[in-house]
């Protein structure tokens, strides 16, 4: 267990009663004595395992009433191979333009003995973030580059910075977080954080092995966590990302409510549709027979005829343009595009609201805050609840969300700014289907012919849509070459004809393709009997079952997400066999337990053969303890390892 220091190079006032935050600036940082920390450099070779080290990972943060503050955080790294040199000699250092202001405090190379090997950059560069072609963003984002010199293994690199927030994003709103583990050996890490005694901030603290320490003095009240000698996380395979690393999150002490009445201030006034737009949405839901079919209209049209570009600059980051704006120029981002969603659909006598969430998830729905967010999606009231629709996933079907949003945290924003916290819904395994059936008949000869076709469902859907999106169709030769290609992936040396594809963009199509098999070799003779090679999926994991046991005892919980996770993958093959031939039939199999189902199916009838493989997954969290069980799971799975069956003439 790491044991608590009072840390030698903090200033005793840093620690003691009264005490004050530093003001570190370009001068220093008062609380911080640079020989202390320099002398913590360790020795080369008792570090292998890692390409650099941090003496110290510091960050002390101001947050005042209104939401301004600022942030300055330190790092003292050394380098102890040619790949970190590399590394740490560009750094770049990331700030909004129109609301924040960028101070670099010192960026400097030293040798362990304090001896200065560059005192400064030799090159520095501000620009503007770089857009991305495939989804411009367009901010002011700006970047502030550097470029060292003399970095190299043994030495020293130690920098500092600032970034003050001169214009909230929301009057009184902040947020901030802090990873103590750091992914590398750091030998000191310490948090501050300044703020006015009147405030009691939310803080959220996971799995820290030490205490934070509590001052106040001249109208102010600090929090200290610090502690030394943090080592590189030692991580296990399928163990959830939370479970490694002490974290500490603090936000302003405001409600969700305060986020939803900031929200509707900036979006209420942005609904309104011009005569052009109600023109247009007439012709688009032209044949719809219900109000669904026009709403599933209406989302396919706003899904993907306008192109994803976004202007976030200023206030344009958070409020959404018009929707006579986003007609005219065919694009927006995800705000611009729910809003004009929102906009049609009430049109059309639905209500619907905007919902705040993160693209990514893990909102922490302790600690409200705007910082949170980063992504808009729409809500749309209907008999049996609300239907969520996420304007930018053009090929995610209306009545449906992508994937990383299953599950996770939203904000329903309603007009006057109540808000609505919500979770979204889940599919079921059963619904996230991907499947391939192999049909067809075998000759004496063993050649094959018959049909392959893969279709799927829910969240299994996307990855063949994806590849069916193309606005153009294949010609001729194109065909030819998916045909032959799917033919030989089934059977070496085959081909194939009458390939069916569906167009991935239309939300209603089914996804499915296939393809007919001819002149396939699926078995041959070995001395009066056949051996068929089994032209699907095996789900047998004997290196993984290897590994984890090589393992010894559990430390860490189990994220059955990342053992299967919540889809079903389902392969069969129904043949039909030569008058007289019989298969020599391996025994089925039914593995179930909480991680998941797993079934094998041999059976034959006449002379038809019939074999099918089914795994579906499942979610949460198991404790380390059914270990154990994980593994015995695997092995009834893995007992299905056959390749090939024998069929007797």
């Amino acid at each position: 267990m790491r044991q608590l220091l009072l840390l030698p190079f903090l200033l005793a006032a840093a620690a003691a009663s009264g005490a004050q935050a530093p003001r570190i600036t370009p001068v220093g940082d008062p609380s911080v004595r640079n020989d202390t920390i320099y002398k913590l450099a360790v020795k080369p070779e008792d570090y292998s395992d890692q390409p650099f080290v941090y003496l110290l990972d510091d960050g002390v943060v101001r947050f005042e009433s209104d939401g301004t503050g600022s942030r300055t955080y330190r790092q003292v790294v050394q380098i102890l191979t040619p790949d970190a040199a590399e590394r740490w000699g560009e750094q770049t250092f990331a700030y909004s333009g129109g609301s924040e202001k960028l101070t670099v405090n010192w960026v400097r190379v030293l040798k362990p003995n304090g001896e200065v090997v560059s005192a400064k950059p030799v090159h520095e560069q501000e620009s503007l973030a770089p857009v991305a072609l495939e989804a411009p963003v367009y901010s002011d984002e700006r970047i502030h580059r550097v470029s060292l010199g003399g970095v190299a293994p043994g030495t020293l690199v130690d920098y500092s910075y600032t970034v003050e927030t001169v214009k909230p994003l929301v009057p009184g709103d902040f947020f901030t977080s802090w990873s103590v583990v750091t992914g590398r050996l750091t030998r000191r890490s310490r948090l501050i954080v300044d703020v006015p005694q009147a405030m009691h901030p939310h803080i959220v603290e996971r799995h820290l092995t030490f205490s934070k320490q509590i001052t106040e003095a001249k109208g102010r009240r600090i929090y200290t966590w610090y502690t030394s000698d943090v080592a590189k996380p030692e991580t296990e395979p399928l163990a959830p990302d939370s479970s490694f690393g002490e974290t500490i999150a603090l936000a302003a002490p405001i409600a969700w409510d305060d986020v939803a009445k900031w929200y509707a201030g900036l979006s209420d006034d942005r609904y309104k549709l011009t005569p052009e737009i109600e023109a247009k949405l007439s012709e688009v839901v032209k044949g719809a027979s219900t109000l669904d079919d026009s709403l599933r209209a209406a989302h396919r049209w706003v899904a993907q005829d306008f192109r994803y570009v976004s202007l976030s600059l200023g206030i344009g980051g958070y409020r959404p343009h018009l929707p006579e704006q986003v007609f005219a120029n065919r694009y927006g981002d995800c705000k611009d595009k729910a809003t004009f969603f929102i906009a049609l659909a009430r049109r059309m006598g639905v209500q619907a609201y905007p919902v705040l969430l993160s693209s990514g998830g893990g909102v922490d729905r302790t600690l409200p805050s705007a910082h949170q967010f980063d992504h808009m999606i729409a809500a749309v009231e209907r008999p049996k609840g609300y239907t969520f629709v996420d304007l930018t996933a053009e090929l995610v079907p209306y009545g449906s969300i992508p994937p990383p949003e299953e599950g996770e945290f939203g904000l329903v924003v309603h007009p006057g700014g109540r808000g609505e916290v919500v979770t979204f819904p889940e599919s079921p395994a059963a619904d996230n289907r991907s499947e391939v059936h192999i049909v067809g008949t075998l000759a004496p000869t063993g050649m094959f012919a018959g049909r392959w076709t893969r279709e799927a469902s829910g969240a299994q859907q996307y990855a063949l849509r994806g590849s069916m999106s193309r606005t153009t169709k294949p010609d001729s030769a194109e065909r030819a070459r998916t045909t032959l290609a799917i033919a030989n992936a089934i059977f070496e040396g085959s081909t194939g004809d009458s390939l069916q594809l569906f167009d991935g963009r239309d939300l209603r199509a089914e996804p499915k393709i296939s393809v007919v098999i001819r002149n396939g070799r699926a078995s041959s003779n070995a001395g009066g009997t056949e051996i068929l090679t089994l032209p699907i999926r095996n789900f047998a994991v004997p290196q993984v079952i290897t590994s984890l046991e090589a393992r010894g005892p559990r430390k860490y919980p189990i994220d059955l997400d990342k053992v299967w996770g919540p889809h079903t993958e389902l392969e069969e093959l129904e043949l039909t066999l030569p008058a007289g031939w019989r298969a020599k039939l391996p025994a089925n199999v039914n593995a179930q337990s909480v991680f998941g189902t797993y079934t094998a199916e041999y059976s034959q009838q006449g002379t038809e053969l019939r074999v099918l493989r089914k795994l579906t997954g499942a979610t949460g969290v198991q404790p380390a303890e059914t270990m154990p069980a994980l593994l015995e799971w695997l092995r009834a799975m893995s007992k299905d390892d056959i390749k090939y069956l024998v069929l007797e003439h």
